[in-house]
Parts: structure tokens; sequence; C-alpha cells
């Protein structure tokens, strides 16, 4: 039998993808992640992220230097998430 519940109540389900020294700080490459707000936003994505501890709240604090990306196109906090999307969290690199 399908799911009927509105789609607002049941969440969106994201996948998360941890780039570079912060796979290594948050012990793996991603995972999929489902959000409870009725509009979730990159800023609300961060927020649950943080509700974690740390290293979480360390590494996504307001000030720390990081990006993220949703499905390959650099987003702020107030854009919006949908069922599906890719969210890319990416450090600063140095390199030559």
């Amino acid at each position: 039998m399908p799911d009927s519940a509105p789609s607002s109540l049941v969440g969106v389900t994201v996948n998360l993808v941890y780039l570079a020294r912060l796979r290594e700080v948050f012990g793996g490459s991603g995972e999929r992640l489902t959000l409870a707000a009725a509009e979730p936003t990159v800023g609300t994505l961060v927020a649950q992220l943080c509700a974690r501890g740390d290293p979480w709240s360390r590494e996504l604090a307001s000030g720390r230097a990081f990006r993220v990306a949703v499905n390959h196109e650099v987003a702020g906090r107030e854009a919006t998430l949908r069922d599906g999307d890719e969210v890319a969290f990416l450090p600063p690199v140095t390199g030559g």
C-alpha cells in the first residue's frame, strides 16, 4: 500500500557528502538524512547537524570557513532543500 501521508509530515531526505578533511572529522564520506522541517533549508540542515554536538557543532559553527553545495551549485543558508538533493560540505582547501 503506498504511503499517502503528506510530504510535509514525512520530511525531506537529502544525501550528504563530506569532502576533504570533513570526511575524516565526521568519520565517513556521507550519509542520508531526513529533515523534519516543513520547508527545510541549508540553514535548518546545518542547525540539525550542529545539534548532534561535537565534532559537528565545532566544524559547522557560525564563523567557521566552509561552503555548501546543493546539487553541485554553491548555495547559501537560505537555499531550500528538496527530497533527494545532494548536499556537499566543502572545507577550505589549500594547494599549489
